[in-house]
């Protein structure tokens, strides 16, 4: 008999034997177990999870003869040929062969007629996305009504392209990527059936490549097995795959943590000559640095893949703030490295930049403290801070000349024309009177233009639209709970030269604003990463501290 691969050969045949899909196999088993199955159902997933293998195996439960816990049995009549693919009433179409809509009317013509062998005549359109508008219209109506004889069970890896209209007929289950340990499980399961001989770390390292797939991680494993000879070993998966041993992975960090750059370049130009995946040499470097930032959080933390002497020492020379950084700069340099003119340059520049970026530390200050210390001369940078005073700290005064004097003098003409005769004492009163709201905004668009004994005169800017009468007596009875005397207010429209406490705020705001923008331009890091990065600061990036 002619060999089958191993992703054929060991694809499952039932719930049981599915690896990582749980969610879909219980749901799938309890509409078995309670009879309670729906007329379509629409896998979803990214290629080699199972989702053609859950539909098949599902279809094959539905026409089984004896259901073993909610299993195919196997050996019925209709199993035998389900395995053999002389099942009639399982149509098994490529939608992405078959997308024309003659093509969709002449396979549902026939779904009104009884299946031949068993309960359900089954459709199973694969890659469903595929299908053309007007075949995925000529499909609604039966998939909407179908026959009570007929299932429809659809699979894709792009579920966005199908119409909502035909999603929302359909019973959807997303099959996840899944994990490597899953992968390597089921890969040393199988080469133990095969009586093949492996070693651990060459299907751990296998299972990573596969990326989330388990057929992908069949392909490589048969790979591998052709490549070592019946066997399936480190050495050989990582020359097949392009991947280097640890002790270089272990050597760059070591030399990352003793900022060595010479050390660094020297090792990867002996990397090189192995020609690697440059690619996979980052993403190893990104695992260890993960396992190293749960150590320093998780000091009893045990990892058996790395050397755990390697992730201690680590954990000590480098600072949780270099660990954080040097991922995030390899995370970026990872998408960034197939841009790279070649990739061992582009891998050289992502660890340059992890030496060049890193925080200086010294006695007596963290790189955690060094670092935001640029951000923070805006704080100092802040010149422009009088107008704040205007707005904010006098709002104090009145309260503290009340104590100091009489009711008497507190509520003579005199204070009160000082205030109004001094610049921005409108603003002071408004922050005295403890108002909020539309009140608020009516007073800070006003400016003060007299105040007598029984009248208080406020210019308005003609075109500020008046927030209401309501306001208006709010705040003319603030204005007399705070002078103690009743006072008449009265508001004209007319433009004023003199500032209306809104205007002042915002201006102190814009103030504050362009001194933060100016303390980072000026900041000695900032132009160092403009002129050897070409780095630019983002607009609208810059906020002030306070």
């Amino acid at each position: 008999m002619a060999y089958q691969v191993l992703a054929r050969k060991w694809r499952p045949s039932n719930f049981t034997q599915l690896v990582g899909q749980e969610h879909v196999s219980q749901s799938l088993i309890h509409a078995l177990q309670h009879d309670r199955l729906h007329h379509a159902y629409l896998f979803t997933g990214t290629r080699g999870v199972g989702k053609t293998t859950v539909a098949r195996i599902l279809a094959k439960a539905i026409n089984c003869e004896n259901l073993q816990d909610s299993n195919p049995c196997g050996v019925c009549p209709v199993c035998r040929d389900f395995e053999q693919g002389r099942f009639m009433d399982l149509i098994e179409v490529d939608a992405a062969s078959r997308t024309k809509v003659e093509d969709t009317r002449d396979l549902l013509d026939n779904a009104q007629y009884a299946p031949n062998q068993g309960r359900y005549k089954v459709y199973l359109i694969d890659e469903v996305h595929m299908l053309s508008g007007h075949s995925f219209n000529a499909l609604l109506k039966t998939l909407e009504e179908p026959p009570p004889h007929v299932k429809f069970l659809l699979a894709t890896t792009d579920p966005h392209k199908i119409p909502v209209t035909v999603l929302s007929r359909c019973l959807q289950f997303n099959l996840k990527r899944l994990l490597p340990d899953q992968i390597e499980k089921q890969m040393g399961y199988i080469l133990a059936q095969e009586q093949i001989g492996f070693e651990p770390a060459a299907i751990k390292l296998l299972a990573r490549a596969a990326d989330g797939s388990m057929r992908d991680g069949l392909s490589l494993l048969d790979q591998a097995i052709v490549y070592g000879s019946g066997s399936v070993n480190l050495a050989d998966v990582s020359g097949m795959l392009g991947a280097v041993a640890q002790q270089p992975i272990d050597d760059i960090l070591q030399a990352l943590a003793a900022q060595d750059g010479r050390r660094v370049l020297d090792t990867i130009a002996e990397v090189a000559e192995l020609t690697p995946d440059f690619a996979d040499i980052l993403q190893q470097i990104l695992r260890v640095l993960h396992r190293v930032a749960l150590r320093q959080q998780l000091p009893d933390f045990v990892d058996h893949e790395f050397d755990p002497q390697l992730l201690a020492n680590l954990a000590k020379a480098l600072l949780p703030e270099d660990v954080q950084l040097f991922y995030q700069i390899g995370l970026i340099g990872q998408r960034d490295l197939d841009l790279a003119p070649d990739p061992r340059s582009g891998f050289e520049m992502v660890m340059l930049r992890m030496l060049t970026f890193r925080p200086q530390s010294s006695e007596t200050e963290t790189p955690s403290a060094a670092k935001p210390a640029s951000f923070q001369q805006p704080e100092p940078a802040v010149a422009p801070r009088p107008s704040v005073p205007q707005t904010a700290a006098p709002a104090h005064t009145p309260q503290v000349a009340m104590p100091a004097a009489s009711n008497d003098l507190t509520l003579s003409p005199p204070p009160v024309a000082e205030r109004s005769a001094e610049p921005g004492s409108w603003s002071d009163i408004i922050a005295a009177l403890k108002i909020g709201g539309r009140t608020r905004e009516l007073a800070n668009n006003c400016v003060l233009d007299g105040m007598d004994d029984n009248v208080c005169r406020l210019l308005i800017d003609p075109g500020f639209q008046r927030v209401g009468t309501i306001a208006e007596e709010k705040l003319r009875e603030a204005l007399q709970k705070y002078y103690g005397k009743p006072l008449k207010l009265q508001i004209t429209p007319q433009i004023s030269q003199q500032m209306t406490p809104a205007l002042e705020i915002q201006k102190a705001r814009e103030d504050r604003q362009q001194a933060a923008v100016d303390a980072i331009n000026a900041d000695p890091n900032v132009q160092a990463l403009k002129e050897n990065f070409d780095a630019r600061i983002m607009p609208g990036s810059i906020e002030p501290l306070n």
